[in-house]
């Protein structure tokens, strides 16, 4: 019985430090330049973004999921977020300011 509790064990942390290798490869760093309320979107200066298939670092304009995000940051912050790519064009779906 020993061995089995083991087995589990060791699969369950390798399976937690996949998933948590996997979001911290997902979040981008970057820094706010602008924000645009009315429109729902911002302007953010980053490094590469490996999740959206940006290999070099750029400044893109974004539209944001969730408009009150906007409010949490100003121009000059240092950002951590993530994006995803649709059909409209590249939305933030997360975003904090960086520690």
């Amino acid at each position: 019985m020993k061995p089995i509790i083991r087995i589990a064990t060791a699969l369950a942390l390798t399976l937690g430090l996949t998933v948590g290798a996997v979001a911290q490869a997902a979040s981008i760093s970057g820094e706010v330049k602008k924000i645009d309320e009315g429109a729902g979107k911002i302007t953010l200066k980053h490094g590469p973004a490996k999740s959206l298939g940006m290999d070099e670092p750029m400044t893109m304009v974004y539209r944001v999921k969730d408009p009150a995000m906007l409010k949490q940051v100003k121009v000059g912050d240092k950002v951590t977020f993530e994006a995803e790519e649709a059909a409209s064009g590249y939305t933030v779906t997360s975003m904090q300011k960086a520690k």
